[in-house]
């Protein structure tokens, strides 16, 4: 019998949810605004596991640094999630087993188990959007580190004339960077344009979004031109909205040419390409952790 999960991703706005069986294929899928409190999200999960009580268990994708126990560190826009020990709370109302894990790390599981790091070991997995984040595979398994931030590529220094959080990679090479570095020099407002406009009026020949889009790539580039000699993987794999245009994996390899042309010490290329999971891949990749973690119960 190919048995059936429940996922959870929460999300700043909206918390998506998916059936999904042990073969990876989504059952049923649903999206709800994310509630105000953490009582509401609570009874927002046990609604959903009761309407599928055939499920072996849940699993939840979420912002923020999760450790083994369950406790959600660090910060989010959804404040009431970090402090208590999430875990518990929905195994309580929800009487099954839970999984909880890191929405990156989430993104990276999807890709190792059917998208395009399978069958890979040593792997990276960059999610481009608000910031950089990602999720590290050694030898097939996750690993999340000493302080639960492996993968955390976006606290990357790219500068040694530091002069705050300006000069770490996510506020200098995510999607929202390009946003901040268009709208400066258009001298408009961020919220009157987005990545996917900044594309359309650089193919249109717009100075401004080609010179933004150059130097984005170049930014890019350096940073995992850094990441494989950090870690050496087979793979560096790019997700985020952004990894859906075309431009985006050849124009990085242009600027990763370019930076080989002038280094002579390390010639090694990283092997980089786009993620094949986008809207669901926290969904998918929250359900294959579970199996992972509770093999004895959630194999097919």
């Amino acid at each position: 019998m190919n048995r059936k999960y429940i996922a959870f991703d929460i999300g700043g706005t909206f918390v998506k949810s998916g059936v999904i069986d042990g073969d990876g294929k989504m059952i049923d899928k649903t999206k709800e605004k994310t509630p105000n409190h953490l009582e509401e999200l609570l009874a927002l999960i046990e609604q959903r596991a009761l309407e599928h009580e055939d499920v072996e268990g849940i699993a939840i994708s979420t912002p923020g640094a999760v450790s083994p126990e369950g406790v959600i560190y660090g910060s989010s826009a959804i404040p009431y999630i970090h402090g208590p020990n999430m875990k518990e709370l929905v195994q309580r109302r929800v009487k099954k087993p839970v999984f909880l894990e890191n929405d990156a790390n989430c993104a990276g599981l999807a890709e190792m188990w059917r998208g395009a790091g399978v069958g890979k070991k040593d792997v990276l997995v960059m999610v481009i959007g608000t910031g950089i984040g990602g999720a590290v595979f050694k030898n097939g398994h996750l690993h999340k580190g000493c302080h639960l931030h492996g993968g955390e590529f976006g606290y990357m220094l790219l500068t040694t004339d530091i002069k705050g959080d300006n000069d770490v990679w996510s506020r200098i090479a995510s999607t929202k960077a390009l946003v901040r570095t268009v709208a400066r020099l258009k001298n408009i407002d961020e919220n009157a344009i987005d990545g996917e406009e900044i594309f359309r009026l650089a193919e249109k020949g717009d100075e401004v979004c080609l010179q933004a889009l150059d130097q984005f790539y170049h930014y890019l580039a350096v940073g995992i031109y850094n990441l494989q000699y950090i870690y050496d993987p087979e793979i560096i794999l790019i997700g985020g909205g952004i990894s859906a245009n075309n431009e985006l994996i050849p124009r990085i390899n242009e600027k990763l040419e370019q930076i080989l042309s002038v280094i002579h010490l390390a010639k090694m290329k990283p092997q980089i390409a786009p993620c094949h999971f986008r809207q669901d891949a926290n969904l998918l990749g929250a359900v294959y952790g579970f199996i992972r973690e509770y093999s004895n119960i959630g194999s097919t």
